[in-house]
């Protein structure tokens, strides 16, 4: 798997990865408290089996781990996916706000 470089746009509420020619991966969220809800992917259809959404997905749980947060995952990809191929990050979900 490629590395991406994964950034994180704290006032925009996502992580995302830049593409190029103004695409971008990315992983949306709203936080409130300590509780990021993280709510939704996107990847263009032209970067996807490449990675990417783990990679977004991962770059959000570490921030989370980092600043002691707790994470909603209200995204399909993040409930059904991630999370179960990544059965380390689950405690940091909750479902609570």
């Amino acid at each position: 798997m490629q590395h991406f470089k994964v950034q994180h746009d704290k006032v925009g509420q996502k992580f995302y990865i830049a593409l190029g020619e103004d695409k971008e991966a990315l992983l949306a969220y709203t936080e409130v408290n300590d509780v990021m809800d993280l709510h939704h992917m996107f990847v263009p259809e032209e970067a996807r089996g490449q990675g990417l959404a783990e990679q977004l997905a991962l770059a959000a749980f570490e921030f989370a781990r980092k600043n002691h947060m707790r994470i909603i995952p209200s995204c399909p990809y993040i409930r059904d996916t991630f999370l179960k191929e990544h059965p380390e990050c689950m405690d940091l979900v909750t479902r609570d706000i």
